[in-house]
Order: C-alpha cells, then structure tokens, then sequence
C-alpha cells in the first residue's frame, strides 16, 4: 500500500477546473519520480502553487488547477510514454468550488464542493473520474461491437440466412474480450482508491463520486453488453461451422456417388 504525503491545501472561495483525459491503452511512469510527488499510486504530485495531476497505469490522466498552458506542456512531455494513443482523447470536465464552510458535497446539477481541495482529496476525485472516463471509452466500443451485430441478427430472422464471415465475427468477440480484459484487470471499478486505507474519513466523498458518475451501475450495464456480444458471436460463430459442416458432409456424399456411378458404368 502506497500512502500519500500530506499536503498543504489550496486557498479556499475559489473555483478550479477538474480534466480527466483517457489517453490511450496505457501509461508508462516508472521513472517518474519527483520531489513534489503526493502519492505513488496512482502516482501525483503538484504543478504550481494551486495544480495537481494524476497518472494512471491504464492510460488516465487527471489535472486540477492547471492553466491551458500548463496542461498542453504536461501533455506534450507524457506523451511518448502512451501507448496504443487514443485519437481522440476521451475526456471528461468538472468543478470544483472551494468552500471554507461547507461540507464536501456534490449538489446536483452544480459543481462539487469542497472546504479545501487536499492532496488526498483530489487523488479520490482523480480515481473517480479516470475509472469514467475509461468506462466511457469502453462503452463507446461496445456500442460500435452491438451497430455491426445487430444488422446480422436482423438480416438472419428475416431471411434465416447464417452470415458468412466468420473472420469479422471472431474479431468482434476478440473486441468484447479486449474491453473485458481492461475493465477487470487495469480500471477495476470496483477497487476502492489506497488513500481510503489512512483517510476512512473521506469515504463518504468517494461513495458520493461513485453515485455521480453512477460507475458501479455502468461497470455492471457493460459487463451484461460484453456477454450478450460474446454469447451472440460463439452462437453464430457455431452456426457458420455447422453450415460448413454440412456443406463438406454433402460434397464428401456426392463424390462417394459419383464415385458409384463410375464404377457401375466401368461394368
């Protein structure tokens, strides 16, 4: 377990931008270490007086605080550490209003409040809006997987045709496997962040973000999509190689006939 270095928090009365960005299949970070790092995993560490960034393995980056100008010269330098580059980047924007007084709250419709954006607090709201961002990537593939199915299911109820090419389908149900794989193994909804571990008291504001961006609900909506794809695909899948089966069954008959029939026609 890694645990976060304290930080001083940032000024109260004032608003920052919050930027989740899905930057591709991953990030690499080692070699990364700096003497303003707040936490190793995911690993942050500030910009500035006011900015703070987090990277996450599975190609996340989130910002807080940042001008354009910072965050396009931070962009630039991790970008040869990205593989498999998304274009275009998957983002998503929040704010945050600082209030002195106020509880950390996330009223709907408005911006998130909090008495003062620590360095704990920001690494809870980075590892919620990474994991949406990624669900949001994934979901937009599923939903490309589900446009090219759903035109072979309906041509085969309405003609009872088997569609023929087994390649593209095999492919499809790789894509499914791919999104399964990262959901499961890298995003891991599910996972509560290790800041939690030393800071239970921040609990309520992780539940509260879950809630937000409803991300256990959507992990689970894809999870049925992913299976209804790879369910879909084995059956037609099947259904082209019992069709190729009889095909080869009856050419294998028709020679063994033909092969008859020479041979009555030699007697």
């Amino acid at each position: 377990m890694n645990t976060p270095i304290p930080a001083p928090s940032i000024a109260a009365s004032r608003r920052l931008t919050v930027r989740a960005m899905l930057m591709g299949e991953r990030l690499d970070t080692v070699g990364l270490e700096r003497s303003d790092t707040v936490s190793t995993n995911p690993f942050a560490f500030r910009i500035g007086d006011h900015g703070l960034v987090a990277f996450f393995r599975y190609g996340a980056v989130v910002t807080a605080g940042l001008s354009p100008i910072e965050e396009d010269d931070l962009l630039r330098k991790i970008a040869p550490r990205v593989s498999g580059a998304f274009q275009p980047v998957e983002d998503e924007v929040a704010t945050i209003a600082l209030v002195a007084d106020a509880d950390d709250s996330i009223p709907p419709g408005g911006p998130m409040q909090l008495r003062e954006l620590t360095a704990e607090r920001f690494l809870i709201i980075a590892d919620a809006m990474a994991k949406s961002v990624a669900l949001a990537h994934n979901e937009r593939q599923v939903s490309v997987v589900f446009d090219v199915i759903d035109p072979l299911a309906k041509a085969m109820a309405g003609n009872g045709k088997v569609p023929g090419n087994r390649k593209a389908l095999l492919r499809l149900i790789g894509e499914s496997l791919l999104v399964e794989h990262r959901m499961a193994g890298r995003v891991a909804v599910e996972d509560k962040p290790d800041v939690l571990w030393d800071r239970p008291d921040l609990e309520r504001l992780f539940n509260r973000l879950q809630d937000e961006y409803e991300l256990t609900e959507r992990a689970a909506a894809l999870a049925n999509k992913l299976s209804v794809i790879q369910a879909t695909g084995r059956a037609l899948t099947d259904l082209i190689d019992a069709q190729r089966s009889l095909r080869l069954e009856m050419a294998i008959v028709l020679l063994i006939v033909f092969e008859i029939v020479l041979t009555l026609a030699h007697w």
